[in-house]
């Protein structure tokens, strides 16, 4: 027998929280359209998430990395799959909407433009004066309005829910007139610490693996000499590469199973009944304990000093803030290099919104194949 969209949904009222969202109870989308007869509508924001060109772009743009420095490292795209585990798992310890997690997981990295946190400060210094640029932002940008993809309607036509999920800002969303709440939901709350322990964690890894950090630097940190103990403990003998993965998967299982506790214990001592009455309180519920926020600073201030301000990233990085630089000055100082779908935007928006949109809708091998193209001679167009 068929599972229908309205078996879902009361599958949903009968496992899930009181406090967690439900697709039943969804404030609905900005264009309206009929519901879908299998799938709910957080599912369906889920979907449409995963089939969207900026997904597939997520592939070929790096966290810390340049993508020709390796194929092993994290790009967005597997960032963005490895949050998304996260955050399921701690979601369904806690009861809450694990369809509306996943999409707002999937789509919180699409406003990233090429080449990681250096691009964004490219993009942000480059737009300064100009209306800015922020990821977050941009990533509403592009499901509220750049995707192309549906005859009725512009960008991707989400569910409030997820469009409020990505709104770490608190701006007004278009289609929207009511009054914002203090706090994300918590389905989006636990994306936001689900992202922090991903790439707390993977850039660790892709650091050890990439020879810019040693174990044994690490040593300085209780949190890892904790990790470390025990799992010579439980694993003596294995190799230094399974010890390494052990030692991390340990490291996020300890933030995970902390954040679930402490969150189970600020919803009861909150009395949290609701979804509105967690997006009401001053605080995030989503947290960590307080012996957990001391432990996890010290790695954060070491990637911070050892890996992200290590001479050869910063050297990608000011190389990467190079090209995009003389790229965006090309494009503004002549337009007319832009491809004519891009090109048919500046009659009707700001120039350097335009140019913007488009570089940070690139891939770091498209940005490079580009600046060769604009700049160097022997190039074919």
């Amino acid at each position: 027998m068929q599972t229908t969209r309205r078996d879902l949904e009361n599958q949903e009222r009968h496992i899930l929280a009181s406090y967690a969202l439900k697709a039943a109870d969804s404030r609905g989308r900005v264009y309206r359209e009929p519901e879908h007869p299998y799938r709910t509508c957080f599912q369906r924001d889920r979907d449409r998430i995963i089939h969207s060109t900026a997904f597939r772009r997520l592939e070929y743009k790096t966290q810390v990395f340049v993508i020709h420095e390796g194929d092993y490292y994290r790009t967005r795209l597997t960032h963005s799959l490895e949050v998304a585990q996260i955050a399921e798992t701690i979601a369904r310890s806690l009861r809450l909407n694990g369809d509306l997690v996943r999409s707002v997981a999937l789509a919180h990295d699409l406003g990233h433009g090429p080449f990681g946190h250096s691009g964004e400060d490219a993009l942000r210094d480059l737009m300064e004066g100009h209306g800015g640029f922020d990821h977050n932002l941009q990533a509403l940008r592009l499901i509220d309005l750049l995707e192309e993809r549906y005859p009725s309607f512009p960008g991707l036509n989400l569910t409030r829910e997820a469009r409020e999920g990505l709104n770490k800002h608190r701006v007004p969303l278009p289609g929207f007139n009511d009054r914002i709440p203090a706090q994300l939901s918590l389905e989006a709350q636990v994306v936001d610490v689900a992202d922090e322990i991903a790439y707390d964690h993977h850039d660790l890894d892709d650091g050890l693996t990439s020879g810019l950090l040693k174990e044994e630097e690490l040593d300085v940190l209780p949190i890892w000499r904790q990790a470390r103990k025990e799992v010579g403990r439980r694993f003596p003998g294995v190799s230094a590469e399974i010890r390494k993965y052990q030692i991390i998967r340990a490291l996020i299982d300890l933030r995970v199973t902390d954040l679930i506790r402490e969150t189970s214990r600020r919803i009861r001592k909150n009395r949290i009944r609701r979804p509105s009455d967690a997006q009401e309180l001053k605080q995030a519920t989503v947290a960590f304990s307080s012996a957990m926020e001391k432990a996890r600073l010290p790695l954060k201030d070491f990637l911070n000093r050892r890996l992200y301000r290590h001479y050869k990233v910063v050297r990608m990085a000011d190389k990467a803030q190079r090209l995009l630089t003389a790229l965006f000055e090309a494009y503004l100082r002549k337009p007319e290099q832009l491809p004519d779908t891009t090109r048919a935007r500046l009659e009707k928006e700001d120039r350097h919104r335009v140019i913007c949109d488009y570089l940070a809708g690139m891939t770091d091998r498209y940005a490079m194949e580009e600046y060769r193209k604009l700049f160097h001679p022997s190039e074919p167009l």
